[in-house]
């Protein structure tokens, strides 16, 4: 079989080159590391010049590579929508614009979030009956790790948003991290059904009736603990445990002596967050990635397509039609 055939049967993954603090050596870096133990074939987004620039002169062994050029970035200020209109050229929008073409089988990106969060709903656009995509990161605990989400792509929900959130998120821990029976539990303020905001006691009664197995709520306090496979939340809430649980990690880590402690937390790294709820996979790593976070990240893209989670999202939604 020759190259061409076997880089045919690869995954062709978009790689937004220019997103992210450390664009483009780190991200370059971690796709090199990603064809390496993965064998994909990387779509690099991006200004050519200084993508091939960037290549040579750090000596990155990358092969069977697509370049495709692109005249701006956008920058972690700019506005959310930019993707769709001024910077409609930038690497980012090419990339959304390559993957709803059929260019490339899964998006990575470590660029401004409310513009990967655009361009995932209003050009990728969302799976038929899913109200609103979400943004879901996997975090460790000190049992095992959880998913949880919104983590900020809506800052206001609906009680059906939260409720569609713990369908979506069982559906990942059960395809991807292999969990039976997922535990989903809802953010709250008390474990009491009666704490919390009008709409979170709304969600609450939803998914009391929900077709997967919901624990009830979960306080702040008790989510590192591992109480649950996934917690949902709103995207304000859930941007604020997650900021706040990173907060906490890099403060116990530097004040960590013990070597075997530290060498173990260093290696919990999961890449990034998935958009959960549009029409194909969009990773969304993390803006100041490293080679070896972005690295992972590209991971996660290969496990979505590894175990065909768009479709299970899809049939879930499409089974019954009060979701549509």
């Amino acid at each position: 079989m020759g190259k061409g055939a076997i880089f045919a049967m690869q995954k062709r993954i978009i790689i937004d080159a220019m997103g992210g603090d450390n664009a483009p050596l780190e991200i370059l870096k971690g796709t090199y590391l990603a064809q390496k133990e993965y064998g994909i074939a990387p779509v690099l987004v991006g200004n050519d010049k200084e993508i091939q620039k960037c290549i040579k002169d750090n000596n990155i062994a990358l092969e069977n590579v697509k370049i495709v050029n692109s005249n701006s970035v956008i920058t972690m200020h700019d506005d959310a929508k930019a993707v769709l209109k001024e910077k409609a050229d930038s690497s980012m929008g090419i990339g959304f614009k390559l993957l709803n073409e059929g260019e490339g089988d899964a998006f990575v990106s470590a660029g401004n979030t409310g513009c990967v969060t655009v361009g995932s709903t209003l050009i990728t656009k969302r799976i038929k009956g899913v109200k609103r995509p979400a943004i879901a990161s996997v975090m460790p605990s000190a049992k095992k790790p959880f998913l949880l989400m919104d983590c900020g792509a809506n800052a206001e929900c609906r009680a059906e948003f939260l409720y569609q959130f713990g369908k979506m998120g069982s559906l990942y821990m059960q395809k991807i991290m292999k969990v039976e029976n997922p535990r989903v539990a809802l953010a709250n303020n008390g474990e009491e059904n009666t704490k919390g905001t009008s709409t979170v006691k709304e969600a609450y009664k939803l998914m009391q009736n929900a077709p997967y197995n919901f624990v009830g709520n979960i306080e702040g306090r008790q989510i590192p603990f591992g109480d649950a496979d996934v917690v949902v939340a709103d995207g304000f809430t859930g941007n604020l445990i997650l900021k706040t649980y990173e907060g906490v990690a890099k403060v116990l880590m530097n004040g960590i002596k013990n070597a075997f402690m530290k060498n173990t937390l260093s290696k919990i790294s999961y890449g990034g967050a998935v958009m959960l709820g549009v029409k194909k996979p969009v990773i969304k790593s993390h803006g100041s990635a490293d080679a070896r976070t972005f690295k992972n990240a590209i991971k996660q893209a290969i496990w979505f397509l590894d175990n065909n989670l768009i479709s299970s999202i899809e049939n879930e939604f499409s089974i019954n039609t009060q979701e549509e």
